[in-house]
C-alpha cells in the first residue's frame, strides 16, 4: 500500500523535473516527464484499488495525494510550459487554466458517483503538447484555451478511463498505444514526421470526446451522475 502511494508521489518528482526541463528551453524533455506522469497516473488508481490501500492505510488520505499531484501536472506544470515555448501570448493567458481548474478540482463532485468527470478534466498537459507540437499560433492557442477553460464550468460528464464500466478495455489500450505514439513522435521528431503521427494521434483524443459524448450523455443534458 505505502509503494502504490510512493508511485503516485512520485508523479509531484516528475513534475519537478518537467519545470527544471521547461526552465532550461529543453522542451522535448520536459513534455516526455508530463507523460511520464501522465503514466503513472493512469495507473496509481486502479492499483490502490486492487491492492485495498484505504483498508490497509486508513489514515493516509490517498485522494488527496493524488488531487494535489494532478494539480501540479495536469496544470501547473503545462501552464508554464505553453508560455515558455511560446505558444501562448503572454503570462496573463496561463491565469486561465490554473483558476479555473482551482475551481474544478475544488467541487465535490469533480468526480461523479457513477465515475465521470463533471466539466473538461483539466487534461491541459495534453492540450500544451498539442499546442506545442502542432505549432499553433499564439492566437489559435489563446482560443483553445480560452474555451476549454470555460468547458470547466460546463456540468457535462466525460469519461474517467480507468473506472469506465463500458469500452474499459478499448479505451485503456487506445491510451496505452496514444502513450506511447506521442512519446515516439517527441522522441523522433525528423524520423516520424513524414507520416504526420502527431496528426495521427489526434484520432485518441476525438474518440475521448465522442465516447463522452455517448456514455455521458451530452444529448441528454445529464447532470451531476443523473440520466
Amino acid at each position: 500500500a505505502w509503494a502504490v502511494h510512493f508511485l503516485t508521489a512520485s508523479g509531484a518528482v516528475l513534475g519537478v523535473l518537467a519545470l527544471l526541463a521547461v526552465a532550461q528551453g529543453d522542451f522535448p524533455r520536459a513534455a516526455i516527464l508530463m507523460l511520464a506522469a501522465l503514466a503513472i497516473d493512469s495507473v496509481d488508481g486502479t492499483l490502490a484499488r486492487a491492492f485495498k490501500v484505504t483498508e490497509i492505510l486508513p489514515g493516509f488520505d490517498g485522494r488527496r495525494l493524488d488531487d494535489l499531484v494532478d494539480y501540479q501536472n495536469y496544470v501547473i506544470v503545462p501552464a508554464v510550459f505553453m508560455v515558455a515555448c511560446g505558444a501562448l501570448p503572454g503570462w496573463g493567458w496561463a491565469a486561465l487554466p490554473v483558476l479555473a481548474s482551482a475551481y474544478g478540482f475544488s467541487q465535490r463532485e469533480a468526480k461523479t458517483a457513477d465515475h465521470f468527470f463533471l466539466g473538461f478534466p483539466s487534461y491541459w498537459n495534453v492540450v500544451a503538447i498539442y499546442q506545442w507540437q502542432l505549432e499553433l499560433s499564439p492566437a489559435l492557442s489563446a482560443a483553445l484555451v480560452t474555451g476549454l477553460t470555460l468547458a470547466v464550468f460546463i456540468p457535462l460528464k466525460y469519461v474517467y478511463p480507468s473506472r469506465m464500466r463500458a469500452l474499459w478495455y478499448t479505451t485503456n489500450a487506445g491510451a496505452a498505444l496514444w502513450l506511447v505514439a506521442t512519446s515516439a513522435a517527441i522522441i523522433w521528431p525528423g524520423s516520424l514526421k513524414g507520416i504526420r503521427l502527431i496528426e495521427i494521434t489526434l484520432l485518441y483524443p476525438a474518440y475521448y470526446i465522442a465516447i463522452s459524448l455517448w456514455l455521458g450523455g451530452w444529448h441528454r443534458k445529464n447532470r451531476h451522475g443523473g440520466s
